[in-house]
């Protein structure tokens, strides 16, 4: 394939990057361990764990787990938001041979059961938070060992305790729950440490991770993610980001803002495992809705690295607290997970100085796989290049290539993709095509630099009298009306036209009105493309990591007009 966009690679970033280098994920991250030890790796609450901890106390836990009678390859499933035992836990989970699961914690019983289920997960560390949903999910799994850790086990002898007591009895954010024969996280950490840790020698084929899809188009499917798939993603988003680096001479070591949470593939990647590998220290941050108790945390620290997702960007830029913070160190803005939207991007390069560079990726694809240049110094309104080692077709309905230029399903080949979902071959084959591209479901264009722009999800299209509308079109038109905070658009059926727009907006106070913003929407669309339909909400419903959820607002509306 005659990869043309290597042309606007920014100096020095490579075509491709050498996985083999590392037989596992294991052996990378064990270098880090020691070429840093000394350094802060990880921040929760005010309390810092070097990368000498997290070898430290991911071994005692490897070998505790061990010790269960697992065997190579066992799944091991990590229910915990942005805690310090979560790096840990994914350490020890690696280190003993096993499979992480990352799970999302505010799972429903049914949906977890099912992730469990599917998984065959045999042992699970959880927050005790989370601890009641898992009493609720365990029948019918083969889950036979519960780790349950506190939100206060790493936070010191005065200040642990203190914080249990306020989150259990303060705060009461901790539902009533029975594990039998569960065992503490610090227990089995001090257990672990008593006993021999077998060192267990992985290969690039071994499976290292499974990453659930969200399952917002159907049953959730587990991305099965090689030691060597997430060795290749790590090593060329090491490689994407020098450019941004070199933006302001930085002296020390690099901070990320990990607000994202790390079950979810951006952040387990971007900041998880990419901080680890470049000996940067993370912070992080439990619970990212809280907007001012987390621009009080972020006020204590020289921020280096920020990725987030339209939401999170935009509700910061809206922050006056967040305006106050010094954005001098600020050298890069990953923007993933959905559209960054170009009013929030103006808003935020007028807020920190620093923008917001768009990527794109996916579970399937161990995060990232196309990135504007880090160096790059305003908003593209694209996804940008494929990274080191990816290449990236457009295809039309029948999978054949589209000239440049033209809308099409976005297709990936690379180190980077899943070798399949998790003993789902039949849902694989739907996604592979015979030459291993996996095609994604986003409908993409490319330009003759390489740059590409992504037009919509297929399922997300809507068809008026027989002309497509993209929802992210109309969305980020809307969001540059100044009474606008946030907005989502969905189809929704229409007798005359087979479906009709139905625009859902978030505004900023009272003075907006309907008929103004249908008034702005008339001048800004051609006639079919007008939302139909506008409804102000106080709130859009979003998932864990802040997309916005169109097809649940979708649900809603079709319920209301049955």
């Amino acid at each position: 394939m005659d990869r043309f966009w290597l042309k606007s690679y920014p100096p020095g970033v490579p075509a491709d990057i050498d996985p083999s280098v590392y037989p596992s994920l294991v052996s990378l991250l064990e270098e880090s361990f020691g070429k840093y030890r000394d350094a802060p790796a990880y921040v929760c609450m005010g309390k810092a764990i070097t990368f000498g901890d997290v070898d430290t106390l991911s071994q005692a836990l490897a070998a505790w787990l061990q010790g269960r009678g697992l065997q190579r390859g066992a799944r091991v499933a990590i229910m915990m938001p942005n805690v310090l035992q979560y790096p840990i836990a994914v350490a020890a989970v690696l280190r003993a041979g096993f499979i992480a699961v990352n799970v999302n914690p505010l799972y429903t019983a049914r949906e977890l059961e099912h992730q469990l289920q599917d998984s065959g997960a045999e042992a699970v560390i959880v927050l005790e938070n989370f601890a009641a949903t898992l009493q609720q999910a365990l029948t019918g799994t083969a889950v036979k060992h519960v780790v349950v850790a506190t939100m206060g086990d790493l936070l010191g002898f005065l200040k642990g305790p203190l914080v249990n007591f306020v989150v259990r009895t303060v705060k009461k954010m901790i539902p009533p729950w029975s594990l039998p024969g569960y065992v503490p996280f610090n227990a089995a950490i001090a257990a672990g440490r008593t006993l021999a840790f077998a060192r267990t020698e992985l290969g690039p084929e071994d499976v290292a991770v499974l990453q659930y899809t969200g399952g917002t188009t159907g049953v959730a499917k587990g991305a099965t993610l090689l030691h060597r798939t997430i060795v290749a993603n790590l090593l060329a988003s090491e490689a994407w980001m020098q450019p941004g680096l070199r933006r302001k001479p930085i002296a020390g070591q690099i901070t990320i803002v990990c607000a994202l949470p790390l079950y979810h593939v951006f952040a387990f990647i971007t900041c998880g495992l990419l901080g680890m590998r470049t000996g940067a220290l993370n912070v992080l941050i439990p619970n990212p809705r809280d907007i001012p108790g987390m621009v009080k945390e972020l006020a204590k620290y020289r921020l280096n690295i920020f990725p987030a997702v339209n939401t999170l960007f935009n509700a910061l830029a809206n922050s006056a607290e967040f305006a106050k913070l010094d954005f001098s160190g600020l050298l890069i803005s990953n923007g993933g997970g959905m559209a960054v939207q170009e009013a929030v991007a103006k808003k935020w390069l007028a807020v920190t100085g620093c923008p917001i560079v768009e990527g794109y990726g996916l579970s399937e694809t161990s995060a990232g796989v196309t990135c504007n240049p880090t160096d790059s110094m305003a908003y593209t309104g694209s996804i940008g290049l494929p990274m080191p080692n990816v290449e990236i077709r457009i295809l039309d309905d029948d999978g054949r290539d589209l000239p440049l230029g033209e809308a099409g399903e976005i297709a990936i080949r690379g180190p980077q993709v899943m070798s399949g979902y998790w003993q789902r071959p039949d849902e694989t084959a739907k996604v592979m095509t015979p030459d291993g591209f996996f095609k994604s479901g986003d409908i993409g264009e490319m330009d003759v630099r390489g740059y590409i722009r992504i037009v919509d999800r297929k399922k997300d299209m809507i068809i008026i009298s027989g002309f497509k509308v993209f929802p992210n079109e109309i969305e980020a038109v809307v969001a540059h009306h100044p009474g606008v905070l946030e907005c989502a658009a969905v189809g929704v059926p229409d007798e005359k036209s087979g479906e009709a727009v139905m625009l859902f907006v978030v505004p900023r106070d009272r003075s907006l009105s309907k008929e103004a913003l249908a008034a702005y929407c008339a001048k800004e669309f051609t006639g079919y493309k007008r939302p139909k339909y506008i409804e102000f909400r106080d709130e859009l419903p979003k998932s864990n990591v802040g997309k916005i959820l169109r097809r649940e607002l979708r649900d809603g509306a079709l319920k209301k007009a049955a």
